[in-house]
């Protein structure tokens, strides 16, 4: 999502990034490209001059101009201002005191609640929560099929909301059913309309009343950029909102919102949809979103994703075969459908400082999607033999895997050539020293971070 910004952001960046002593003038041109990135990114204009303001008065000090590092101190000058501006550390959902705790998921119609409903269960789930869906929703009776719908694929428990019944009648009896049944967590899909209206206020607030949630939060679509911030302070005004779920952050949407939310209205961004699969929610972060942003990467968040897909002793063996030139296309299909469960693999690249570059270079080189299966049938058509030493395709094994595996052969050839230049990557990836110089995200000097 803040892939535009990013670009932006560095560029004005690369100016100072790699010198030493630098002058004012200098760092006012970069603040020049930093103000214009943000407010094309539709960042609210008080939030841009409260930051630009910020960075400018930390980074005119004489210390760093004068400063044999000006250009690194003032990189991170901006990383701080980023963090402290997305609000500053991650906020948990609240777990005090005695259950069942309740969760209320507010918003516009069209936002994504009932979806995020669902994935914000299969997360506390996973923390170990006994979860319980609950659909309040019944002027669009298709909400509660749908809620329903995700809670059997979750295999998690939904209130058999009767749409017949009113929201507070529906709420007092889902809570007395987790009472009665160990659930510790009510998640409660509210209604929503095309705008904020009267009729939609007042039964919130009775929901609230009932229920007394821990959390109220307020689930805005991240493509919707400022207005998703101004219908957030009308719910904020009426409910006093505990937290925010952004939605499609995924998609093109210049980031407005995610930069802007926070510092606008005083609410913490807390999880955001990063897919539409129903594992993609994740908690919100700012230190490892400024670093995304300025391709410091997402460490943490990487290793995090790796720790659920991947074995560590497995992991070292397979940097052993990589450093080595032992990867064979047996360990590129293992790892292929374990990266699958990551993600993108662009995405991943991304999480890794100074990639962000590499990652749209590698975009064009990585197969897509829709190809993983044709990839994968064809490995699965070859011999053990190939799959341990592709050069052993010849004319007449390439015809024979095609027929196979139901492609073509010039399929098989494109393949073998991505293999390759995939292969060569992850040496490089793998060398000792690959990284930036001085600590710095190397995309700062427009090359790779690896050494050819």
């Amino acid at each position: 999502m803040f892939e535009s910004l990013s670009d932006k952001i560095l560029s004005g960046l690369k100016k100072i990034s790699g010198q030493g002593k630098i002058s004012q003038s200098q760092i006012e041109e970069a603040l020049k490209t930093i103000r214009l990135a943000l407010l094309e990114a539709d960042v609210n204009f008080k939030v841009v001059k409260q930051f630009v303001d910020a960075v400018s008065v930390k980074a005119m000090g004489q210390e760093i101009v004068a400063s044999v590092t000006a250009g690194q101190q003032i990189i991170k000058i901006v990383h701080d201002e980023l963090v402290h501006l997305l609000g500053d550390t991650n906020s948990a959902l609240n777990f005090l005191g005695h259950g069942p705790h309740v969760i209320m998921l507010v918003g516009l119609q069209g936002a994504g609640k009932t979806t995020s409903s669902a994935k914000l269960a299969r997360h506390i789930s996973k923390k170990g929560r006994q979860p319980l869906l609950v659909p309040v929703d019944v002027q669009r009776p298709a909400a509660i099929e749908q809620l329903k719908t995700l809670g059997r694929s979750l295999n998690l428990p939904v209130f058999d909301t009767q749409g017949s019944d009113r929201p507070s009648t529906i709420c007092k009896k889902a809570l007395v059913f987790a009472q009665e049944n160990g659930k510790d967590t009510l998640i409660v899909d509210t209604a929503g309309r095309l705008q904020i209206d009267e009729e939609l206020m007042s039964e919130l607030v009775d929901i609230k009343k009932i229920l007394s949630p821990a959390e109220i939060l307020f689930v805005a679509d991240s493509m919707s950029g400022q207005e998703a911030v101004n219908v957030a302070l009308g719910f904020h005004e009426k409910l006093c909102l505990t937290g925010v779920v952004l939605t499609k952050m995924d998609g093109d949407a210049r980031g407005g919102a995610a930069l802007s939310i926070k510092a606008t209205t005083g609410i913490p961004v807390k999880f955001v949809g990063i897919s539409e699969k129903l594992d993609g929610l994740e908690p919100f972060h700012p230190d490892r979103i400024a670093g995304r942003i300025l391709d410091m990467g997402d460490v943490v968040g990487l290793v995090e994703k790796a720790s659920e897909v991947f074995e560590e002793s497995k992991a070292k063996d397979l940097a052993k075969k990589i450093r080595k030139n032992q990867f064979t296309l047996e360990d590129f299909r293992d790892q292929m459908r374990q990266l699958r469960k990551m993600g993108p693999l662009e995405g991943i690249l991304k999480m890794l400082p100074g990639m962000g570059q590499v990652s749209k270079q590698i975009k064009n080189m990585a197969p897509p999607e829709k190809e993983l299966t044709k990839i994968e049938a064809i490995i699965n058509s070859m011999t053990v033999q190939e799959r341990e030493n592709y050069h052993v395709l010849n004319g007449s094994r390439r015809a024979r895997i095609a027929k196979g595996s139901g492609t073509h052969v010039s399929d098989i050839n494109r393949f073998i050539k991505q293999f390759e230049q995939t292969r060569k990557m992850m040496q490089m990836m793998t060398r000792p020293g690959s990284g930036g110089m001085g600590g710095l995200p190397s995309g700062f000097s427009g090359r790779p971070p690896f050494r050819r």
